[in-house]
């Protein structure tokens, strides 16, 4: 049985984010393909003590809780972990936590490098952190004896500049929609089914989300929101004045702040939206976003190269940083009819995925 530890992740279940999502709906099926998998949790995220879980060991190691310092402490105390259990394959997730490849590899390990997104690009990172997260980027696309990718934008970008050309295309997933109703929570939340405006996400810069208030705003402003209400599901990791400026900018709007959600709360909140919008300026292959669709939410997003790669009808695109092209975009949703779109969603099938990272691993298990 080959064994697998998991590092670069905060951990699974119910841990929000996208890195997150993508290894709580991949890693279950590679353990029940006959893989034996550790995903290695920050310990201030888990709280729910579980050992295991879906045939999926968990091991809680602690990490400073300090953006700058916690990926890269814990992907160390990670690394140690794996060359201790005499792991096969190392499977590291983003590009920050890529910067111990070299290690991994110098203690022998065997590793598998999934390049999420250039989180250099993210708007809350300072100078010295950027130049970190790019030198991690160029040790992962080196050093690490597979590389995967989930878009075309981020094959092309370790081809071009690291002249990294064998890497795998492995797109993001959607899980299977379970349509939910939860009439009890949405007169806690005070919404009603068809009747808001759903985002999703952490509450840092580059999400934009304060281009979306903004926008909601403008159309309160001028009357034409029709009862419509703005629902923001998410939450910052790290309070910081973006955050709390944020907050009470969609507070002062009459926005409703959900907080972190997952399970039943998030599928009823993904059956109930009249449409989803992700106004980013930095995106990998947006899971939220291909979460949404999956529930035929009409879509609002901004013009990125992450999200066109999705491939939604014109339509659904604004400028990214237009709030007035945003607010355009909202104020035709909410005078049309509410309604769902069917979308082609075959190539983000998980139980595809794991089979296609099955083969990665299997390729990488026969390398010296």
């Amino acid at each position: 049985m080959m064994k697998i530890v998991v590092t670069g992740t905060r951990g699974i279940p119910q841990i929000m984010g996208g890195v997150e999502t993508h290894c709580e709906e991949l890693f279950p099926r590679l353990a029940k393909m006959g893989y034996d998998v550790t995903v290695i949790r920050r310990n201030w995220y888990a709280h729910d003590g579980l050992k295991e879980w879906k045939g999926v060991k968990l091991v809680d190691l602690s990490a400073p809780k300090k953006k700058s310092f916690e990926a890269i402490v814990h992907t160390f105390k990670a690394v140690l972990n794996a060359r201790r259990h005499h792991a096969d394959i190392i499977h590291i997730h983003a590009i920050g936590p890529a910067l111990l490849t070299p290690l991994a590899r110098l203690l022998g390990l065997k590793v598998v490098f999934t390049h999420h997104g250039p989180d250099y690009d993210r708007d809350k990172w300072g100078y010295a952190a950027k130049t970190m997260l790019k030198l991690g980027e160029r040790l992962g696309a080196r050093y690490a004896n597979e590389v995967i990718v989930i878009s075309d934008v981020i094959k092309n970008i370790l081809a071009e500049k690291y002249h990294r050309t064998d890497t795998h295309l492995i797109y993001n997933g959607v899980p299977t929609p379970n349509a939910t109703d939860y009439p009890e929570y949405f007169k806690e939340l005070g919404i009603e089914k068809g009747s808001y405006i759903l985002a999703m996400c952490r509450f840092v810069p580059e999400k934009k989300l304060d281009h979306l208030v903004a926008a909601y705003q403008q159309l309160l402003s001028k009357g034409e929101t029709q009862g419509i209400r703005l629902v923001l599901a998410g939450d910052a990791d790290f309070e910081d004045s973006y955050s709390r400026r944020l907050k009470s900018e969609a507070r002062a709007c009459g926005a409703v702040l959900t907080g972190f959600v997952k399970g039943r709360k998030l599928q009823a909140l993904l059956t109930g939206a009249r449409c989803f919008v992700l106004p980013s300026s930095h995106e990998g292959l947006p899971i939220a976003l291909l979460e949404a669709m999956g529930y035929g939410l009409p879509a609002i997003v901004s013009d990125i190269p992450a999200n066109l790669e999705v491939g939604l009808p014109a339509e659904c695109y604004f400028p990214l940083g237009d709030i007035d092209a945003l607010a355009a975009r909202l104020a035709a949703n909410i005078s049309g009819e509410y309604h769902h779109v069917d979308y082609d969603m075959s190539k983000y099938d998980w139980d595809v995925i794991a089979r296609q990272v099955s083969q990665v691993y299997q390729s990488t298990n026969k390398k010296r």
